[in-house]
C-alpha cells in the first residue's frame, strides 16, 4: 500500500498517464470493485468511516455531506456531482497538479462518488486560466468513454453517468459552491441563500454535491485500501495525506504530499528548505490568502484542521504563503484586500461596500496618509464583515489576514502612521 496515494500516478516529468498506463498501474480497479460488490450506501459508509474531510478549505466531512442527498426510488432526478477545480485562492496551486498530472485518478474518483449518491450527470468545473488542465481532462474523458467507464450501463452494472468539462469564466466567486452552481446554470456567479442547501436543491433545483478536486482524488484509494488504512496515513487521526505547498522567500517553494498533521516547522525547514539567505520569517498564512496569520511561535503546530484552528487560523487549502522580514506587512495585507475587493460579486452590502473601504484605508496608511483612528475603523470591519453578516465566506475570509495582521503586526501599522511613510520603501 502506498503512503502517498494522491501522487502515486504522477510521473517525474508530470506528463499524465493515458488510460492504458493508468489501468496497468491499478487504475479503475476500485470502480470495478464497487460496481460488482457494493451498494451505494456501502460506498458512502466507507467514505464516512475513513474520516475524509473536504480539501477545498472548509474541511467538512465528505461522507456526511453525501448523506444529505435524497436517496431511494422517490428521490428527485437528475442528480448532479460537480468537481470544483476553480482554484482561485491566492497562493493555492494544489488542484492544478492533480488536474494536469493525474486526470484519470480524478475521473475514477468522480464516477465512484457519483455512484454513491446515484448521480446521473457530473461536471468538472475548471478555472478559466487552466487551459492545459481543461484540455487534458477533456482528452481523458474521451478515453474513459471509449473504455466503457462512462455513459450508459457502465461495465454492465446498470449504473449510467455522463460527465462534462465546464470552463469557468475565471472569477473568484465561482469557487464558492452556490456561486459555482449559478455559473454552471449560465447566471451571474452570486451566492445563494441557504437553506435550501445544494444537497437537496442545487444545480437546476436538483440534488447536487460539490466536492474539491483533491477530495475526489482520494476516493479510489479509500475504496481500494479501506477506511482504517486511510486514517493511519495521518499523524493526528483526521485521516489521509494532504497536498501541502509553500510560496514566498523560501529556498525550495513547491508542493508535497505529506501525512495530514505534519508540523509547520517540518514543512518550512525540511521540505521548503527554510528561508532564503538574508531573510527571516515574519509571518505566514497557513492555507491560502483567506486564512489568519501565524508566526514563528506557531511552527510546532500540526497542520490539520483541528490544531490549526486551535492556533487561531484555518488549514484552508494547506498551501502556505510566507511573509519575510523585508516585506511590508501593511503592503502585504493591502495587496490581499485589493484582490478580495475586486473579486466581490457585489451581492451583499457589507462585502460590496466594506472591502473597497478597507482597501482605501490600507492604501492611505501605506502611502503615509493614515490616521490612528483608521486602525479602529479596520477593526470594526473585521467584525461587521465577519461570519454571519454576509451571504458567503468571501468577506469573512478576507477579514482573516486583516484581523490577524492587526494583532501580530500592529506596531508596523502604527509606524506607518507616525512616520507618514512606508518604512520598507527606500
Amino acid at each position: 500500500m502506498d503512503d502517498k496515494p494522491l501522487t502515486k500516478y504522477i510521473r517525474t516529468d508530470q506528463v499524465p498517464m493515458d488510460i492504458k498506463e493508468y489501468e496497468h498501474s491499478g487504475g479503475y480497479e476500485a470502480l470495478r470493485k464497487i460496481l460488482k460488490t457494493m451498494q451505494p450506501k456501502d460506498v458512502m459508509d466507507a467514505v464516512k468511516d475513513s474520516g475524509l474531510r473536504g480539501r477545498g478549505g472548509a474541511g467538512f466531512p465528505t461522507g456526511m455531506k453525501w448523506s444529505f442527498v435524497p436517496m431511494g426510488d422517490n428521490a428527485p432526478h437528475p442528480k448532479y456531482l460537480v468537481a470544483n477545480g476553480d482554484e482561485m485562492e491566492p497562493g493555492t496551486f494544489k488542484d492544478r497538479l492533480l488536474l494536469e498530472s493525474a486526470p484519470h485518478q480524478l475521473i475514477e474518483g468522480m464516477i465512484i462518488s457519483a455512484y454513491a449518491i446515484q448521480a446521473d450527470i457530473a461536471y468538472v468545473f475548471i478555472r478559466g486560466e487552466y487551459t492545459l488542465a481543461a484540455k487534458i481532462i477533456q482528452a481523458s474523458l474521451a478515453e474513459a468513454y471509449q473504455a466503457g467507464y462512462l455513459g450508459k450501463n457502465i461495465l454492465g452494472s446498470g449504473f449510467s453517468l455522463e460527465m462534462y468539462v465546464h470552463t469557468s469564466i475565471g472569477r473568484y466567486m465561482c469557487g464558492e459552491e452556490t456561486g459555482l452552481l449559478n455559473a454552471l446554470e449560465g447566471k451571474r456567479a452570486n451566492p445563494r441563500a441557504k437553506p435550501p442547501f445544494p444537497q437537496s436543491s442545487g444545480l437546476f433545483g436538483k440534488p447536487t454535491i460539490v466536492n474539491n478536486i483533491e477530495t475526489l482524488s482520494n476516493i479510489p484509494h479509500i475504496m481500494n485500501n479501506g477506511g482504517e488504512w486511510f486514517k493511519k496515513l495521518s499523524l493526528t487521526g483526521e485521516g489521509g495525506t494532504k497536498l501541502y505547498g509553500a510560496s514566498g522567500k523560501v529556498k525550495k517553494p513547491g508542493l508535497w504530499e505529506l501525512p495530514l498533521g505534519v508540523t509547520l516547522r517540518e514543512l518550512l525547514e525540511e521540505h521548503a528548505g527554510g528561508m532564503k539567505d538574508g531573510f527571516k520569517l515574519k509571518g505566514l498564512l497557513p492555507g491560502g490568502a483567506s486564512t489568519d496569520f501565524l508566526t514563528e511561535e506557531h511552527l510546532d503546530v500540526n497542520m490539520d484542521f483541528t490544531n490549526v484552528g486551535k492556533a487561531g487560523s484555518r488549514l484552508g487549502t494547506g498551501t502556505i504563503i510566507v511573509m519575510d522580514d523585508k516585506t511590508c506587512p501593511v503592503g502585504f495585507v493591502h495587496n490581499l484586500e485589493a484582490f478580495f475587493a475586486q473579486e466581490s460579486c457585489g451581492w451583499c452590502t457589507p462585502c460590496r461596500e466594506g472591502l473597497p473601504w478597507v482597501q482605501r484605508i490600507l492604501n492611505a496608511i501605506e502611502e503615509g496618509n493614515g490616521e490612528m483612528r483608521d486602525l479602529d475603523i479596520l477593526s470594526y470591519h473585521t467584525k461587521y464583515l465577519g461570519p454571519g453578516n454576509t451571504f458567503c465566506a468571501l468577506a469573512p475570509g478576507a477579514m482573516e489576514p486583516l484581523q490577524s495582521g492587526l494583532k501580530y503586526f500592529r506596531e508596523d501599522f502604527e509606524r506607518h502612521i507616525k512616520e507618514k511613510r512606508c518604512p520598507w520603501r527606500s
